[in-house]
């Protein structure tokens, strides 16, 4: 059973948010891509304050995320993309890294840099989280952007 998503009420009317995507499984990052991009236009937000860019891999959200998050224009970022468990561990690797680079940005610049990638064992499991039986992990984590860089707004 998953447990039940957060209730604080999000607003992205006044958000300027960079959805920053890896084409590698583009198939299934462009679901979750298009999920964030339904949730930013459901909580109000004005797609003309939403900005997409293309990551070749997971590995290279960080730099890019953190590139968009150093602009002042920018209130929050959401970071897209899809690694699979191999015969080896270097997904663990490229995961700790997304996590660790991800939380970085939001300690140093203090905003949301968003959690949007799937770390799956299968591509059944990756599909059912790219709008699939288990939802759209690209929407909550646009949610999760936008309800963070609400209360950051509401403590400045």
């Amino acid at each position: 059973m998953q447990p039940a998503a957060p209730s604080i009420a999000i607003n992205a009317r006044s958000l300027r948010i960079v959805i920053v995507t890896s084409t590698y499984h583009a198939e299934l990052t462009g679901a979750l891509e298009r999920g964030a991009v339904k949730a930013f236009e459901e909580a109000g937000g004005d797609l003309t304050k939403l900005k997409i860019v293309k990551a070749p891999g997971a590995f290279e959200l960080v730099a890019i995320s953190r590139a968009a998050a150093v602009r002042g224009d920018v209130d929050a970022v959401v970071a897209i993309g899809c690694v699979l468990t191999g015969e080896t561990s270097h997904d663990r690797h490229i995961c700790d890294a997304v996590a660790h680079g991800l939380a970085r940005i939001s300690v140093e610049f203090g905003k949301p840099a968003a959690f949007g990638v799937l770390t799956c064992q299968t591509l059944g499991q990756a599909q059912a989280r790219a709008g699939g039986a288990k939802g759209n992990k690209g929407e909550e984590a646009m949610r999760a952007a936008i309800g963070a860089a609400q209360a950051i707004k509401e403590l400045q």
